[in-house]
């Protein structure tokens, strides 16, 4: 086994073996799922998502991909995709780094420090500039519309290897959660 590969089994079982409910995506160790509790003393708080890792061939030496699965409403993280704009994890990663680092620190640091002067979300960055209690407000409806700890157990039914589901599927699954559209 190769240096890589023996560093991504050890992060990946340290990870596991954390408080982190992790589901694996396929029968390699690239690609998983880490349900992920909003911090306390935030407006995440309460909130819990599914966040997509993706360990790369390179990892530790590259860092890994991270995506919130079901919606998020924060200046750096884009609401469609899911993608996260996080200097250390895009820029300045060190092998030095761990997947607990990644959700014991990096995130929980993203949720309470938003920095809206590099949103992938522009609304939600301009938002929280001009009427913070306003965003604070935002960010709680998202938690309670996507974010509930019972609608990651139902979306792991769901979808347990799809990456994403269809329009159709998405009308149907998101419907008694999301009751009306966004504002």
């Amino acid at each position: 086994m190769s240096s890589p590969s023996k560093r991504r089994e050890m992060d990946l079982m340290k990870l596991m073996m954390s408080d982190y409910k992790v589901e694996m995506i396929n029968d390699g160790m690239q690609e998983f799922y880490v349900d992920f509790h909003g911090p306390n003393d935030s407006p995440y708080h309460g909130g819990v998502w599914r966040i997509r890792v993706e360990l790369p061939d390179a990892y530790p030496y590259k860092s890994p991909s991270i995506g919130f699965v079901n919606k998020i409403y924060h200046p750096n993280v884009d609401e469609m995709s899911g993608s996260v704009c996080l200097d250390v994890i895009n820029q300045t990663w060190s092998p030095m780094f761990d997947l607990v680092n990644v959700f014991e620190v990096f995130l929980p640091q993203l949720l309470l420090y938003p920095n809206p002067s590099d949103p992938l979300n522009g609304e939600a960055a301009a938002l929280m500039m001009r009427d913070r209690t306003s965003y604070d407000q935002r960010v709680k409806e998202y938690c309670e519309k996507y974010a509930k700890p019972e609608d990651i157990g139902a979306k792991e039914e769901e979808k347990s290897s799809d990456e994403e589901l269809s329009e159709d599927e998405y009308d149907s699954s998101d419907e008694a959660v999301a009751g009306h559209a966004d504002p």
